[in-house]
């Protein structure tokens, strides 16, 4: 199956909060591979301070309702310096 597009969010972590992030993100994994319709998903980081989330866009709505929003909605205000920009389709021009 080849994706196209998905879902990208990008995450800002407080200062000293970035480890703490990607900890979480880590455990993201687990939540992610039980998504019905979830073909891939990462959580890459970008700097000590930027993250981010890629879905695919058949997975987008599972994701968005899923475990992985609420918890990061609980630990956010700790770990997240702002909201998370989300950009709901992100095109790939080319995979391999």
């Amino acid at each position: 199956m080849s994706v196209d597009r998905g879902l990208l969010a990008i995450l800002e972590a407080k200062p000293g909060k970035g480890e703490d992030l990607a900890a979480f993100l880590a455990q993201g994994r687990a939540p992610a591979a039980e998504e019905p319709g979830t073909v891939t998903w990462y959580a890459f980081r970008l700097s000590d301070t930027t993250y981010g989330i890629f879905n695919d866009e058949d997975g987008r709505q599972a994701h968005l309702h899923g475990r992985i929003p609420a918890a990061l909605a609980d630990v956010g205000p700790e770990l997240l310096a702002k909201d998370p920009d989300i950009r709901m389709t992100t095109d790939i021009i080319a995979v391999k």
